[in-house]
């Protein structure tokens, strides 16, 4: 049990004051004191006031009971805080004084013992919205938290541990810059910036988050996080809030930790955090509250929330505006959950209301590998991907369809790489390309943006909807099926395709245009768009599938034959490059793989039935008409 003394009268003490705390007296600083806590926990009911500093050092624990009021000397106060932002006021503090208060290695300062009192401070500002605190902190050893009130430390620096108790329903309100260096434990609740102050923790080492880490920002600001969330305790979670004309932006991770320790969190693997734990322990979550937020800053690609639908949560909310969420990073990331609207854990419960975009950061490439459920836009920036699927079974991704709000720019690159679970598309606009490249079918019902259109794998039907805005449409596996058969229009500006592609029609339609080509659907085979197609019918489709490879040079024509106008003498060039391969790198020009050369095509051709004879005649013929030479 904690030693508790009796209050003895006030002293006046510089130096040592360690027996007058220790006999539980009053005591009034006039210089620089120090207390050597003995092993052991030791409860203060007295109150240190006057002027000076206080260095808590030894191994015990010392606990306050009572708020003490004591300040630096008059001399030695400097720091100057300021409070701008006129009908939106918010604290700024510059200059800040050196620590009032310090607890060194090894010892254990605690404020309060689960009520209302025990903090150090002097509160002279008249900030808005909570109290800044004048004297500020070092902390080298451990300082607990154990207050029931909203509360700040001041400037925080040192590289230790502080730690509040779980279940302490206080709130520490951290504002400013801090140079802190060390782990910040929080139990219950935190508030890191606000609306009446910034908040910056550039050095801080991690947050062992076991409760609620709250961020907002004062109206028109950016507010920074750097630090690394880990977990260790079911119903934790980081809201966040921002004012108009303001942004948060978290440029760690939220991970699971399996580390027991406070003073180092860390997780062994990070496979674990795709993997149900214990329900107490691996449950992660963030409520975005009509806030403006990025993860990444561009310089990483290490996701905010690593996990699965088992593991965390995301829900966007809609407050004073909408929310909006940023992925910027500098390479591959995976998001294997879904985006939602609902309350905590119950993420699905509602659609989530906010938007989506994807930075267009070099190497940003994003990968949706579960079904999202946000009800808003989703933009993809020059030179960012969006992925939906990872490729591989039990990750699948698809984008809601079902609201108001639904549509997708794309100015970059879109991926559809199901396996298994079909996708229908919002609405695509915007100047980027899309690629099919699942086994899964991906369904297009409006489409109007102008970059190229690659099926490298499965099938892409279009609802409803035309690919005629399209710059170029690729069939750049042997298994791509394009499938136009209910259309609103066939007509393609550019047709590119391998050999076994093939494109489904309607069956009512007389001809199939490639941009200023119109082939006849009138025989057995088709040559359109470079290419030769056989053309089969079946209750109510057309199916055409590629006898040859694309080439630039070939002509528009329709012959039973199959033999396509100007081939023979026709360019061995290929089509134009293919925006978007099956990795969605850029695709080969002539020569690459899955491309087919003149050469090539012909010695296709010339192994089809009925085509044979035909160019044997044909050669027969010009061999027939040269000139003899003379002798």
């Amino acid at each position: 049990m904690p030693l508790a003394l009796a209050p003895a009268s006030a002293v006046a003490a510089d130096g040592d004051i360690t027996s007058s705390i220790l006999s539980n007296s009053d005591v009034v600083l006039g210089g620089n004191a120090v207390v050597n806590v003995p092993p052991g926990t030791h409860t203060y009911s007295g109150v240190i006031s006057g002027q000076g500093s206080l260095r808590i050092s030894g191994t015990g624990t010392l606990i306050l009971t009572k708020d003490s009021t004591f300040t630096l000397p008059g001399s030695q106060q400097g720091q100057s805080v300021s409070i701008p932002g006129g009908n939106h006021p918010y604290v700024v503090v510059s200059n800040p004084d050196r620590p009032a208060i310090t607890v060194d290695a090894g010892a254990t300062l605690q404020y309060g013992n689960g009520g209302t009192t025990g903090l150090i401070g002097a509160f002279p500002y008249n900030s808005p919205g909570y109290q800044q605190n004048q004297d500020n902190i070092r902390v080298d050893g451990t300082l607990n938290l154990s207050l029931t009130r909203l509360f700040n430390l001041g400037t925080i620096s040192g590289s230790g541990t502080i730690v509040q108790p779980r279940n302490m329903w206080g709130t520490l309100q951290l504002c400013g810059s801090s140079p802190f260096s060390g782990v910040l434990d929080i139990g219950t609740g935190a508030n890191y910036a606000g609306t009446t102050c910034a908040a910056d923790l550039p050095n801080a080492k991690a947050v062992l988050n076991r409760g609620s880490w709250i961020i907002d920002t004062p109206l028109n600001h950016t507010v920074v996080q750097r630090q690394n969330f880990y977990s260790r305790e079911y119903g934790n979670d980081v809201n966040v809030h921002s004012r108009p004309g303001s942004k948060v932006i978290l440029t760690g991770t939220y991970s699971y930790s399996d580390n027991t320790g406070t003073t180092s969190p860390a997780l062994s693997n990070s496979n674990l955090n795709w993997v149900s734990v214990a329900h107490q322990l691996n449950k992660r979550g963030t409520n975005i509250e009509g806030a403006d937020v990025q993860w990444g800053d561009g310089t990483t690609h290490q996701i905010f929330m690593p996990g699965t639908a088992e593991t965390a949560y995301i829900n966007l909310h809609a407050n004073s505006q909408r929310s909006r969420l940023t992925f910027n990073y500098n390479g591959a990331v995976t998001l294997g959950l879904p985006i939602g609207g609902g309350k905590y854990h119950d993420t699905l419960a509602a659609p989530g209301a906010g938007d989506i975009v994807i930075a267009g950061t070099p190497g940003n490439d994003v990968t949706f590998a579960a079904a999202q459920f946000y009800d808003g836009s989703t933009t993809i920036q020059p030179g960012a991907r969006l992925r939906l699927g990872s490729g591989t079974a039990g990750a699948d991704g698809s984008l809601y369809t079902k609201g108001a709000l639904d549509a997708i720019s794309d100015n970059g690159s879109l991926i559809i790489q199901n396996v298994r679970t079909p996708a229908t598309l919002p609405a695509v606009s915007g100047s980027g390309s899309v690629t099919q490249n699942g086994t899964a079918t991906t369904t297009l019902t409006a489409a109007s943006y102008t970059g190229a259109t690659t099926v490298a794998n499965g099938t892409l039907a279009v609802v409803g909807a035309s690919l005629s805005s399209s710059s170029d449409v690729a069939l750049t596996g042997a298994s791509a099926v394009l499938d136009l058969g209910t259309a609103t229009s066939t007509k393609l500006r550019k047709l590119e395709v391998v050999t076994g592609a093939k494109i489904i029609l309607p069956g009512g339609i007389q001809s199939f245009t490639v941009g200023s080509q119109d082939a006849a659907l009138s025989g057995d085979t088709l040559s359109v768009g470079g290419a030769v197609f056989s053309v089969a019918r079946t209750a109510g489709h057309i199916e055409l599938t590629a006898l040859t490879a694309s080439t630039e040079s070939a002509s528009a024509s329709a012959s039973s034959t199959g033999v396509p106008a100007g081939q023979a003498g026709g360019s061995a060039s290929v089509g134009s490059t293919i925006s978007e391969t099956a990795g969605g790198s850029p695709g080969a020009r002539a020569g690459g793989a899955g491309w087919v050369t003149l050469a090539s095509a012909v010695a296709a051709l010339v192994a089809s039935a009925g085509v044979v004879a035909l160019v044997r005649r044909r050669m027969r013929g010009r061999i027939s008409r040269r000139p003899r030479r003379g002798r």
